[in-house]
């Protein structure tokens, strides 16, 4: 597939830290990303937009017919990202969806529990910015050159 389908991929970033949100959705776009981004505060907002569990009504969901890739923090409240990954993995649709541990852990026993689960990569966020700067622009890169294909599923909601 080229690279100009990389422009249907949608971004989603769980985090809740309003500052990191904010840098790594600029740096997504100073790296020539504009896909449409989507954040969540916590771990719960992004287990539900995914899976339709506990929606509020009138929120968005979910689409099958798209494309999405996660960025997810750990160590969020209501539920963490190791459960949100451990939930996406065991689920029949959602366990292909592409999630990339985005963190500021760096705990070689959870690097390595986010792997047996199936986390894609595992990325720690610098502590100096211009090395988490360098960090998102280089995600950005590789976000806008692989592929990903829709589950073509059609979730229960």
């Amino acid at each position: 597939m080229s690279a100009n389908h990389a422009t249907e991929i949608n971004v989603l970033i769980a985090d809740d830290d309003d500052g990191h949100a904010m840098l790594i959705q600029e740096h997504l776009e100073d790296a020539g990303i504009h896909n449409p981004i989507t954040r969540f505060r916590d771990g719960a907002e992004a287990w539900a937009f995914l899976s339709g569990e506990g929606l509020p009504a009138g929120q968005p969901k979910c689409d099958p017919e798209q494309a999405y890739m996660l960025l997810l923090d750990i160590r969020m409240p209501r539920m963490d990202g190791v459960e949100v990954l451990r939930r996406i993995k065991a689920h029949p649709e959602l366990h292909a969806l592409p999630v990339i541990m985005l963190t500021t852990t760096d705990d070689p026993r959870e690097v390595a529990e986010c792997y047996a689960l199936g986390c894609n990569s595992y990325v720690t966020k610098p502590v100096v910015f211009e090395d988490f700067s360098e960090v998102i622009k280089r995600l950005g890169m590789f976000i806008s050159v692989i592929a990903i294909t829709p589950p073509k599923v059609s979730l229960q909601r």
